[in-house]
């Protein structure tokens, strides 16, 4: 049942609005009745999922699974967020979420779902560590996958289907009667108003967008600290000789490299991905691409690597977050409005799909399947 409250509104079943309106009354007593026509409470929910990386596809899909109308847009060009890949004339590196695991067992079968469709597969790298008393072998025995033939390839099967608008930047969200009214950089305000609103995107990004409208939720976000990450792609023309494909670096500049070419369903020339470490990248996350560049080129010579032919740099604001809540999402009923992100449940790529997964299902909960 969805209902109009002034400026709210929500679904919920007989009981649950007996129960609301009661507590709703007596805080607001000039509400002495509610007028439910016939349309309100057969229309199928519109939402506005803001961000197209893996928590918003999959809360995305999740909606769509329950019969909502849903509409994605994203400020960039395509589908992925984090898990991204750089993609040049020749060549290709994977510059964001380097690969993935899953403990969780829903997790565990959405893969198996990707890698049915070919766009997953398993990731059996060479690994080692290096750290003060030098090399090591890597001893995990984790099993890491990875999108193919590149990392974007599970978020756009996510997309498949979806309303998707890209290269959309939402600046301001406003409350107007019971629908939300949304402004874009690009396209002013979009012409269409929406029901509700899942905010899919890093806390820093989502903090001007709900202080003027949900200080609770602006508060949640304000309290997350999520740290920057340098990224830097590295091309050669020949292989490089080197004794692991992977390699967690726990001194120096430098957490991460990657022989970008190891993972399966890759083509092209040596390519490796270099991440520098948290500190290091928020010490010098102001600094220009060369300086970045000079230092990390140095820090992966000393690890046996040599200099690249070209390297691209790209500097992550929003990387690395340990925030996290209870139920990994913020669900809003009153305003329609949520929150979903691996920043809401501890990182990774599996702590963004389950924060996803976990607001459909809050908001999900908040309606009752209606016959027309």
């Amino acid at each position: 049942m969805f209902v109009c409250l002034g400026q709210n509104s929500y679904s919920l079943n007989s009981n649950e609005l007996i129960d609301r309106l009661v507590v709703r009354s007596r805080r607001t007593p000039q509400l002495s009745h509610v007028n439910l026509q016939r349309n309100q409470l057969n229309q199928t929910p519109h939402y506005l999922v803001v961000g197209a990386g893996l928590a918003g596809l999959s809360c995305a899909q999740g909606l769509r699974a329950a019969g909502f109308d849903i509409t994605v847009v994203d400020k960039s060009r395509g589908p992925s967020g984090r898990m991204s890949t750089r993609r040049g004339e020749d060549w290709a590196c994977d510059h964001g979420a380097q690969y993935f695991t899953a403990r969780s067992s829903a997790f565990q079968m959405d893969i198996a779902r990707w890698q049915d469709a070919g766009v997953a597969a398993l990731w059996t790298p060479r690994l080692q560590v290096r750290d003060e008393n030098g090399w090591r072998e890597g001893g995990e025995t984790i099993s890491r996958f990875v999108g193919v033939p590149r990392m974007t390839a599970p978020a756009r099967l996510l997309a498949d289907g979806l309303k998707l608008q890209t290269s959309t930047t939402v600046t301001a969200l406003h409350r107007v009667g019971c629908s939300w009214q949304v402004e874009t950089a690009e396209h002013g305000r979009l012409a269409t108003g929406f029901d509700g609103v899942v905010l899919a995107v890093p806390a820093p990004q989502a903090l001007p967008l709900l202080t003027p409208v949900s200080p609770m939720l602006a508060a949640q976000a304000r309290e997350a600290r999520m740290q920057g990450c340098w990224a830097l792609m590295l091309r050669f023309d020949a292989a490089l000789d080197l004794p692991f494909d992977a390699a967690f670096i726990n001194h120096g500049p430098l957490r991460w490299v990657a022989r970008d070419s190891s993972k399966p369903g890759r083509a092209g020339p040596e390519t490796w991905s270099l991440h520098a470490s948290t500190p290091w990248s928020e010490a010098h996350i102001e600094d220009d691409a060369e300086t970045v560049a000079s230092a990390l080129v140095e820090a992966f010579i000393e690890l046996g690597g040599r200099a690249p032919q070209a390297w691209t740099a790209h500097r992550w604001r929003y990387a690395i977050t340990e925030s996290a809540t209870a139920d990994g999402c913020a669900w809003d009923a009153l305003q329609g409005l949520g929150l979903c992100g691996d920043w809401l449940n501890g990182g990774r790529v599996e702590g963004a799909w389950l924060s996803g997964r976990a607001l459909a299902q809050r908001v999900r909960q908040s309606f009752v399947a209606e016959a027309c």
